[in-house]
């Protein structure tokens, strides 16, 4: 079962995250199309999982098919199948993912990338349940549930010319929307336990110490643009970075790019960027001027939207500090100078905030 993340798991306590999977549930049985909607990271391919699992068809195949991983040339063989010499590479005939998927569930994945070629005859496909090979011209009965998933709003698609409104009709007898990660009320603390958990187990640690305070502060602050699938990211990555497998994890690290090695944005030629005459420059210009300095080498500030003064507030010092000790290649002298601290004052504000005197 190609492309579905098999070790995921539903985890999730909310209100809204419980009421789409319900939804999926109970469209399971009927043998009719579902759309799934939801930011990258959501889990919209565990969701078609559950569709084909909880169906009729779950003993019959579940085939994947990303449709904005080939380019678009490519796309209409690979749905429908094409016969030998019907292209240029076409050697021998081979079966597409429609045939593939006859008797099971054909999951299509990033389903507004298709183009117009390829919408048409999918909706053929879907209203007359049968296909036709590229270079055949035969077509070929087909039994097949579609389950299609995107993050774009599809109606809106429509009103802009950019997809079908009658296959648009054909695809959603049911819409299952899932929501972000940021509105998810209470299951970043319960996803963070699950998968720190799952990364000790994995790591043969002998118990699992859970996060300190502040550390378990940054995650329910930050934003998850990501979701679930960059909090797994996150919290895998700081458990297996932890020094003591005895004490609650506390350094988190949202961007495993931040170094002050990385190499800097190429200045070099500057021909290439430049606009044809000044006056189009000018206002990049302005807008350059106007907006605020950002913290160089992105220093990982916490969001500002906190229930926890006191933890924001460690939170916040702790970056600055992580951030301080990294440009200054963990020198604590050059890095209590940077800050304007003493020596003993950087020692003790490390210990207080559980931070590492090395890299992690």
């Amino acid at each position: 079962m190609s492309g579905m993340e098999r070790a995921n798991q539903f985890v999730g306590q909310s209100l809204a995250f419980l009421d789409a999977v319900e939804r999926a549930s109970r469209a399971a049985p009927l043998d009719r199309p579902v759309l799934v909607i939801g930011e990258r990271g959501t889990g919209k391919e565990l969701i078609a999982e559950r569709l084909h699992r909880l169906s009729s068809r779950w003993s019959g195949p579940l085939v994947v098919m990303n449709c904005a991983a080939l380019p678009e040339t490519l796309i209409e063989a690979e749905l429908f199948g094409h016969e030998a010499g019907s292209f240029t590479g076409a050697t021998k005939t081979r079966q597409g993912r429609f045939e593939e998927a006859d008797g099971g569930t054909l999951f299509l994945d990033e389903l507004a990338t298709l183009s117009a070629a390829a919408q048409e005859r999918l909706l053929r496909t879907v209203e007359y349940g049968e296909v036709t090979r590229i270079g055949a011209s035969k077509p070929i009965r087909v039994d097949v549930r579609i389950v299609a998933a995107t993050n774009e709003h599809l109606p809106r698609l429509v009103e802009r010319g950019r997809f079908r409104a009658d296959l648009l009709d054909r695809l959603s007898f049911e819409v299952v929307t899932l929501p972000p990660l940021r509105a998810r009320e209470g299951d970043i603390a319960l996803l963070a336990e699950h998968f720190g958990r799952r990364m000790a187990v994995e790591l043969d640690w002998p118990n699992w110490p859970g996060f300190a305070d502040e550390a378990l502060a940054r995650l329910e602050a930050h934003r998850w643009p990501g979701n679930v699938r960059e909090l797994r990211n996150v919290v895998e990555r700081a458990v297996y970075r932890a020094e003591d497998p005895e004490r609650p994890v506390a350094t988190i690290n949202f961007d495993p790019f931040r170094s002050p090695w990385s190499p800097a944005p190429d200045a070099a030629a500057p021909d290439a960027a430049a606009p044809d005459d000044a006056d189009a420059a000018a206002p990049a210009a302005d807008a350059a001027a106007a907006a605020p300095a950002a913290p160089s080498e992105s220093a990982a500030v916490p969001a500002l939207e906190t229930d926890d003064f006191k933890a924001s507030v460690a939170a916040f010092e702790k970056a600055l500090i992580e951030h301080a000790l990294e440009k200054n290649r963990y020198n604590q002298r050059a890095t209590a100078k940077a800050l304007g601290l003493s020596y003993d004052q950087l020692r003790h504000a490390m210990k207080r905030l559980e931070l590492s005197a090395t890299a992690a």
